[in-house]
């Protein structure tokens, strides 16, 4: 599990995807929350502008993401 720090929340679901490098494109990364291969929490997640905050664990493509907020 690696801590990906963001600068405000909440944040959308989609661009972590994208800006931690997980997808190339933001495009990519509502097609595969779509497809239902990523869970936040440890649930499956289908909503693309899931709004994330500091504490949720994102998990996609073998990664494990804990948010936190950068200080």
């Amino acid at each position: 599990m690696r801590d990906v720090e963001i600068t405000q929340e909440p944040t959308e679901l989609y661009k972590i995807l994208k800006f931690e490098g997980l997808v190339g494109t933001g495009g990519e990364a509502k097609l595969v929350i779509e497809q239902e291969q990523v869970k936040v929490n440890g649930h499956v997640e289908t909503r693309k502008r899931n709004k994330i905050v500091a504490g949720d664990v994102i998990e996609f493509a073998g990664e494990t993401l804990k948010i936190v907020i950068k200080k």
